[in-house]
């Protein structure tokens, strides 16, 4: 439950951004594909922890 009012709270705020400051928005939009690129790899990858082996 609370991760759905965050996640509603977010896409609210999204939308209210990209509402009244759609030129901000688009302008920094380059650099937040830019900065995700390095979270998703950490995340997506779980740092690269390769000593751990986890056999089904």
């Amino acid at each position: 439950m609370p991760g759905l009012l965050v996640t509603l709270a977010l896409a609210a705020l999204g939308a209210y951004l990209l509402a009244t400051h759609t030129g901000h928005v688009l302008w920094a939009l380059p650099y937040l594909l830019l900065l995700a690129c390095p979270l998703m790899h950490l995340f997506m990858h779980r740092g690269h922890r390769h000593d751990v082996r986890h056999d089904g």
